[in-house]
C-alpha cells in the first residue's frame, strides 16, 4: 500500500525523469531548436530528481532516508520506462525531431539515463534494507538480465522496502509521541541472559536491536555473562553470582530476567538453587526447552562417543579463544535432553516469590528458514512437534502466563527471530515493539 503523499511524490519524480529524457528531442520537434541550454536543463531536472528530490529529509534515521530514497528511484524507473519506449517509437517514425536521424543514438542517452535511475535506486535499496534478506539480494542479481522476471524481482524488492520503511516511520512516530515517558523503565533493572552456545558480545549483541530500544524508552539494561557452554547448574552458578553484583553495586534490590533458550534454564536454577530468590521480582523465557528436546536426546545417543567428543573438544577449543574458561560442550547438551529436564523440572520447584512468564513461537515453513534452523526443524518436527528450529511450542510453555509469538510470513519466527539475532525485520512482527511491550507490561505490574 503506497500512501498519497508518497505516491505524489513518486509521480513527480516520474514526470521530471520523463520530461528531461525527452526535452531534447520535443524541444527541436516542436520549436525547430536545438539550443544546448535545452540540454543543460534536461540534465538540470534528471539530476534533480536523482538527487534532491529522493533526499528530503523525514523522521527516519539517515540509513533509512537512503532505502525510502531508493526505493521511490525503482518505482520511478518503472513508471517512465514503458512511456519512454512508446514516445522513442512514435518520435522516430512520426516526428522530426533532434534524434530523427539518429533514433539509436536518442534511444541508447535515453538506456543510460534509466541505468542510472536504476542503479541509483537498487544500490540505495541493496545497501540499506535489513527486511531484504541475503536470499532475495541473491534472486535479484541472478534475475537482473532475465526479461519479465527481473521485474517480477524488482517489484518483490520494492514491495519489501516499503513495507520496512513504513514500519520504521511507525516506530520513530511512537518515539516522538512516547519521548520521556520511559514506558520501559521498570522498578528493577533488567538482566538480559543470552543461550546456549553464544557469549554476550559488545560488538554484536546477541539480542540484535532489541537493547537499544528498550533503553530508549527508559530501560536500564544489564546482561548475564554466562559461559557460553556449561552444565545448568555451572551457568545457573554464575548468573547468581552476577546478579548478586548487580544488587550489591547498584543497590537495585532486584532485577527483572528475560533469558532466552537454555537461559532460562540457567534463571530457574539460580533462583531456586543459589538464592537468587530474594534478588529475582521476574523471570520471563524466551523460547526456552522447559521439557527438554527429544530430537537432541536422539541425535546424542545415536551419534558414536569419538564423534561426540571430536565436536566438544573443537568447540571447547574454539570458545576458550573467546574469553570461556571452562566450556563445557557435553554437559550444557545432556541438560537439555527430555529425560534431564524432566528431572530438573521435578527436582527445580518455582518460587512462590518470583513472577513467571514465557514466550514461545515456531517456524512456519522450514524452507523459508535461516541455515541451520530450516534443517534441525526437520528433526524436531518429527520427535517433538511444531518448533521454532530447536524448540517446540509446548516446551516453551512456564510459568503464569505464555505468550505465543506469532507471524503469518511463510518462515514464521524462528529460536533467533525471538531475539533480533539476525536484525531481520518482518511485515507483520515488529520484534523490538514487541519487548517495549513485554516490559512495559512489566513495569504496569510493579515490577
Amino acid at each position: 500500500m503506497i500512501h498519497m503523499k508518497e505516491f505524489l511524490k513518486i509521480s513527480l519524480i516520474s514526470i521530471i525523469l520523463f520530461t528531461a529524457a525527452i526535452l531534447p528531442d520535443l524541444s527541436a520537434a516542436v520549436f525547430s531548436y536545438k539550443g544546448g541550454y535545452v540540454i543543460f536543463i534536461s540534465a538540470v531536472l534528471f539530476i534533480a530528481a536523482n538527487l534532491l528530490l529522493p533526499g528530503k529529509r523525514s523522521v527516519l534515521p539517515v540509513k533509512l532516508q537512503i532505502e525510502k530514497s531508493g526505493r521511490e528511484l525503482l518505482c520511478a524507473f518503472l513508471i517512465v520506462l514503458l512511456p519512454e519506449l512508446v514516445y522513442g517509437i512514435v518520435s522516430a517514425n512520426h516526428m522530426n525531431g533532434l534524434f530523427r536521424e539518429n533514433f539509436w543514438g536518442m534511444a541508447f542517452i535515453v538506456y543510460l539515463m534509466e541505468l542510472v535511475v536504476f542503479w541509483n535506486g537498487i544500490i540505495r535499496v541493496y545497501l540499506t534494507s535489513s527486511m531484504m534478506g541475503t536470499r532475495l539480494r541473491i534472486v535479484g542479481i541472478l534475475c537482473g538480465m532475465i526479461p519479465v522476471v527481473n521485474v517480477i524481482v524488482l517489484l518483490k524488492i520494492i514491495s519489501v522496502a516499503g513495507s520496512e520503511v513504513r514500519m520504521e516511520e511507525k516506530r520513530c512516530l511512537n518515539d516522538i509521541e512516547r519521548k520521556g515517558k520511559n514506558i520501559c523503565r521498570t522498578k528493577y533493572p533488567l538482566l538480559m541472559v543470552h543461550g546456549v552456545f553464544f557469549r554476550d558480545l559488545e560488538k554484536f549483541n546477541y539480542w540484535g536491536r532489541i537493547p537499544e530500544e528498550l533503553e530508549k524508552n527508559g530501560a536500564v539494561i544489564y546482561y548475564g555473562e554466562q559461559q557460553s557452554s556449561l552444565s545448568i547448574a555451572d551457568s545457573g552458578k554464575e548468573l547468581a553470582e552476577k546478579i548478586e553484583s548487580i544488587v550489591q553495586t547498584t543497590g537495585c534490590g532486584k532485577v527483572n530476567i528475560i533469558a532466552h533458550s537454555k537461559g532460562g534454564l540457567d534463571s530457574r536454577y539460580a533462583i531456586s538453587k543459589c538464592g537468587s530468590e530474594k534478588y529475582v521480582a521476574s523471570l520471563t523465557t524466551i523460547n526456552t526447552p522447559h521439557r527438554g528436546c527429544v530430537f537432541a536426546e536422539w541425535l546424542f545417543d545415536h551419534l558414536p562417543e569419538t564423534v561426540r567428543n571430536g565436536i566438544a573438544e573443537k568447540y571447547n577449543s574454539a570458545f576458550r579463544l573467546l574469553g570461556d574458561t571452562t566450556p563445557d560442550f557435553i554437559a550444557a547438551v545432556v541438560d537439555l535432553k527430555s529425560s534431564s529436564c524432566e528431572k530438573f523440572n521435578r527436582e527445580t520447584p518455582d518460587s512462590k516469590n518470583v513472577y513467571y512468564q514465557s514466550v514461545g513461537s515456531k517456524i512456519n515453513k522450514p524452507i523459508k528458514s535461516v541455515f541451520p534452523l530450516n534443517m534441525s526443524y526437520m528433526f524436531a518436527r518429527f520427535f517433538d512437534g511444531p518448533n521454532d528450529g530447536l524448540v517446540t511450542v509446548e516446551a516453551s510453555k512456564w510459568g503464569d502466563r505464555f505468550i505465543y509469538l506469532e507471524s503469518k510470513e511463510t518462515d514464521g519466527v524462528s529460536h533467533a527471530d525471538v531475539i533480533d539475532l539476525f536484525r531481520h525485520d518482518k511485515k507483520d512482527l515488529d520484534i523490538r515493539e514487541f519487548y517495549v511491550g513485554l516490559v512495559s507490561d512489566l513495569k504496569e505490574k510493579g515490577f
